[in-house]
């Protein structure tokens, strides 16, 4: 079935809302701590999505483990190291989440790698290590490796996602979020600091950020791309996710005013080029439905 040119738009629509999250995100984290501003985004999410959605009995086990794994060790990962790190540098080195489920595809599923998608993996991985070499990176590479574990969480999470195929897109983000935003809640409070301050305090960029994450990123991206996903062949659709990382790097570019630096811009080719590679080439096969940022 060909694409219409509405449909094309929507999906790049998504894609432009999906890459300045990582701009967006930055904002809010200058007023709120990583944990707290996640597990507000969740208690927003669920509070919109839960009344309207159900969950069956025998699902919810699966989403309540799927909740830990992605909703609380892969956010609170991403966006503690989005605190330190460029948004434009962590929106490319997300992309590692791409080649990382090929492998475990490869490892779980039997899926045939193919030495053009392990040549795929291959740049992906050398992209990202050029990004660490950019000086600003390197004086943040924990936080890098904590972006990078949380993309490879993502990953892991995938299978998990996978499993609940048959849950609606919307169903599984408003439930997920719900058993996430307790733990994350809990996480902040036991990690971070001057919480009851930072809520006081926050203004457009705190709040905005969490409305943004919970009713664009989540509600209207995810909604939009799972009809997508119904409606097309699924090599037809992914390819369009290779342009979230663009919007990402120009998101920070415009609303943070982050430079590109000759290696910057170097790293981010290769990794989109790797990662080009691999998604083309992905079987047609079910795609998760969880947000991944």
């Amino acid at each position: 079935m060909t694409m219409t040119l509405r449909d094309v738009a929507l999906i790049i629509i998504v894609m432009a809302v999906w890459g300045a999250n990582f701009g967006v995100s930055k904002l809010g984290l200058q007023e709120l701590p990583p944990l707290l501003l996640v597990g507000l985004r969740f208690a927003l999410t669920a509070l919109f999505l839960v009344p309207f959605t159900r969950l069956p009995r025998d699902k919810m086990l699966p989403v309540l483990m799927l909740s830990a794994s992605l909703g609380f060790l892969h956010f609170a990962l991403m966006f503690t190291g989005l605190r330190q790190v460029d948004a434009s540098t962590a929106a490319i080195a997300a992309q590692i989440q791409v080649p990382f489920s090929a492998l475990l595809a490869a490892i779980f599923f039997k899926d045939r790698l193919g030495w053009r998608r392990a040549l795929g993996m291959a740049l992906a991985i050398a992209g990202v290590v050029l990004l660490a070499g950019e000086p600003q990176t390197s004086s943040n590479i924990l936080y890098l490796g904590m972006i990078l574990t949380s993309s490879m969480i993502w990953a892991v999470a995938a299978i998990q996602m996978k499993q609940l195929a048959d849950v609606d897109a919307l169903t599984l983000n408003g439930w997920m979020a719900l058993f996430a935003a307790p733990q994350l809640l809990i996480g902040s409070w036991l990690l971070e600091d001057g919480q009851l301050e930072a809520i006081a305090g926050a203004g457009w960029k705190g709040w905005g950020a969490v409305a943004y994450m919970a009713v664009v990123v989540t509600i209207f991206g995810y909604g939009i791309w799972m009809k997508m996903l119904s409606r097309y062949q699924v090599n037809q659709v992914m390819p369009f996710t290779l342009l979230a990382p663009v919007f990402g790097v120009v998101a920070g570019i415009v609303m943070l005013g982050e430079g590109l630096s000759l290696l910057k811009l170097l790293g981010g080719a290769i990794t989109i080029c790797g990662v080009a590679i691999i998604t083309i080439r992905r079987p047609q096969q079910a795609q998760p439905a969880g947000p991944r940022s």
